[in-house]
């Protein structure tokens, strides 16, 4: 017999499903943190990880983050289990140069708070600084082709919530974001 009950999505669940998973996966949102940290500290200099984690955890509360993220480590698992179809699984098990799925996927996230976003995103991939470094090494049979993209992404997304967030306070000039 079908399941006649309505399709509802729990979304406490689907946060928690991410934060698992990430977890799982070795990312921390301290990880996450560090790299916003190392975009932010330039403009910022008593830029704290203790705040830069909280914009993290509110990029992570966004509905199209979760989406992006879950997809994203399930696709690198199925590579890593040898479980996609060829040639998708050589393409993903060996982050083929050509194959820019990954980056797609990850500028969803970039794209929630503003183009100041891609920027960050640009100069993060490119210097794949703190867990990037581990999430990009080849040598440990693990596969992140959509892990590495996801984690840069969602820090230059908070990045970008905190540029803005920072800028608000400064126009309010009483060091209090309006919302």
């Amino acid at each position: 017999m079908a399941d006649t009950k309505p399709y509802v999505l729990n979304s406490r669940e689907v946060q928690r499903a991410t934060l698992e998973w990430l977890g799982k996966r070795g990312v921390t949102t301290r990880h996450i943190a560090e790299l916003v940290h190392y975009l932010q500290a330039p403009y910022f200099p008593d830029l704290t990880l203790e705040e830069c984690e909280q914009h993290v955890l509110a990029v992570l509360g966004k509905r199209e983050v979760q989406n992006a993220v879950l997809t994203g480590i399930q696709l690198d698992i199925l590579a890593e289990e040898g479980k996609l179809m060829p040639p998708l699984q050589d393409m993903v098990k060996h982050d083929e140069a050509l194959y820019g799925i990954d980056e797609v996927l990850a500028l969803s996230i970039v794209n929630v708070y503003g183009s100041i976003g891609f920027t960050n995103f640009g100069y993060i991939d490119k210097q794949k600084p703190g867990i990037l470094v581990k999430l990009n090494d080849k040598s440990d049979g693990e596969t992140h082709t959509f892990l590495d993209d996801i984690v840069g992404a969602i820090a230059s997304a908070a990045a970008s919530r905190m540029a803005h967030r920072k800028q608000e306070e400064k126009e309010n000039g009483n060091g209090l974001p309006s919302d």
